[in-house]
């Protein structure tokens, strides 16, 4: 019983870094790594501060 619940317990943790991992490679991130000179050329994006860093928009 106690080896049944570490396989879940491990196939759970291995199962919630690949869907952080997913998420950190989302589209969401190819928005906002466009190319700018200014802050103002950065898309507006609801609850997320988006600035101009060494000619890439990034969220701060």
């Amino acid at each position: 019983m106690v080896e049944t619940l570490k396989l879940v317990y491990v196939i759970i943790l291995f199962f919630s870094i690949f869907l952080c991992i997913a998420v950190s490679n989302s589209s969401f991130s190819e928005i906002i790594d466009s190319a700018c000179k200014t802050d103002k050329d950065c898309p507006k994006l609801h609850k997320v501060n988006v600035r101009c860093r060494k000619g890439k928009c990034v969220a701060i």
